[in-house]
């Protein structure tokens, strides 16, 4: 099992600066494809308290759900980028 979950909605393109994000550090992830419709969302609100993608989750960093593909970019940089 991964440790790194990513809400998205195909055809996104914020979610897939965060895909490519994670491509390129050669990270595992488990995709979950969201509906198009914001009231259906209720997972993604859940986690991370409102119904925008992309939304992270890694369960080895403690992130619940990170919104926003900048923070997203930022914190998966920071944490596994040229890892030592």
């Amino acid at each position: 099992m991964t440790s790194i979950e990513l809400y998205e909605l195909e055809g996104c393109p914020f979610c897939a600066r965060v895909k490519e994000t994670l491509d390129e550090l050669d990270l595992e992830y488990e995709s979950h494809m969201v509906s198009r419709s914001h009231a259906e969302r209720e997972t993604v609100e859940e986690i991370s308290g409102q119904t925008g993608v992309p939304v992270l989750v890694d369960h080895d960093h403690g992130v619940e759900g990170l919104p926003e593909s900048s923070d997203i970019i930022e914190f998966l940089e920071e944490t596994y980028g040229d890892e030592a």
